[in-house]
């Protein structure tokens, strides 16, 4: 209850940051749905109107309560950490959920009228075949969501989960390129659209059902972002709050912002940055924006190369990268950079 009242009081602080009416507002950073349900609902009904407002949420936390109590607080998608279907992978994820608790979750949801679900898929997890990818995609299409984002495991190292699997993480390295394929592939012929580097949407005509909070982060948008080590970007300022709680706690108490580290933001590296971020997407990066942070050869050999293509328009023109050079990914942006 200390934490969310200090965290409402963060957002009351920095208000006036925000525009009259916000393109989206995303509750993560961790699973809040396990908050308790009042100091939940303090949370949800302080949030400002958005276009759209996304909850992430552990399907075992996911009620016929909690799915009331959101739709309720305007939230208009959740997105589930899902993770994946098989007993044996939850069990090294060390997740509670299995299989029957993330579609009855789905289906909870569903009950109340939420029509935008988003699932999470890790692969890359220790143990796992390409069998068992194929199984957790096929389920997760079964379910029908909206939306999927399917992430490369990262165990980073030092932990206990590398510790204890590092020499399966290391296998599984090898077959990451071809899972990634595996996973664009599949999906893809599902009728999703790999909109993202790692998520993919629903192919409608009558709806764009891209998650707006990702489109804003990968096309450079300005982001508050409020709680424990959350980072901030606005113009040519970032910040990030100091990932501790009691000095967060004790600043909201005084009425101050919490301890944050501080970086300036060059004209130089928002444009890198936007290079990087808008090549993960399948939309155009119009060349201008990013004009000074591109390699010219480096583009001219990409394209050469089947990995990057150039479109001209009258005086303008746009960069993405091709199927085979979103496959490469990071290798190419990095390249492409002066």
């Amino acid at each position: 209850k200390a934490y969310v009242s200090a965290l409402l009081a963060e957002l009351d602080l920095e208000r006036s940051l925000l525009a009259p009416r916000l393109e989206t507002v995303f509750v993560g950073g961790g699973t809040p749905t396990f908050t308790e349900p009042g100091a939940f609902e303090r949370v949800l009904g302080a949030l400002p109107e958005a276009d759209e407002v996304t909850v992430e949420a552990n399907p075992e936390t996911v009620t016929p309560a909690l799915a009331s109590v959101l739709r309720s607080h305007g939230v208009d998608r959740v997105s589930l950490g899902a993770q994946t279907f098989q007993p044996h992978l939850l069990e090294v994820l060390e997740r509670r959920a299995d299989r029957d608790t993330i579609r009855r979750a789905v289906h909870t949801l569903r009950k109340v009228g939420f029509d935008n679900v988003s699932l999470d898929l890790i692969y890359g997890i220790p143990g796992q075949s390409a069998g068992d990818l194929a199984a957790d995609l096929e389920e997760a299409l079964a379910l029908d969501p909206e939306h999927l984002s399917c992430y490369e495991l990262e165990a980073k190292p030092g932990t206990r989960f590398t510790h204890a699997y590092g020499e399966e993480l290391g296998r599984q390295a090898d077959a990451m390129e071809t899972y990634f394929e595996r996973v664009v592939d599949r999906l893809v012929a599902g009728g999703y659209r790999w909109y993202e580097t790692a998520n993919f949407c629903r192919a409608e005509k009558r709806r764009d059902l891209r998650s707006r909070h990702n489109l804003a982060y990968w096309r450079g948008r300005d982001y508050l972002g409020i709680g424990i080590g959350a980072v901030s970007t606005i113009g040519d300022r970032r910040w990030r709050n100091a990932p501790r709680l009691a000095p967060y706690v004790a600043a909201s108490a005084a009425g101050q912002a919490p301890p944050r580290e501080h970086e300036p933001l060059s004209r130089d590296v928002r444009r890198r940055e936007r290079l990087m971020l808008g090549l993960r997407l399948d939309e155009p990066l119009a060349l201008d924006a990013v004009r000074a942070a591109v390699d010219d050869a480096a583009l001219a050999r990409m394209t050469s190369l089947g990995l990057a293509e150039v479109v001209r328009a009258d005086d303008a023109a746009t960069v993405r990268l091709t199927r085979r050079g979103r496959f490469l990914g990071g290798g190419v942006t990095v390249a492409l950079l002066t």
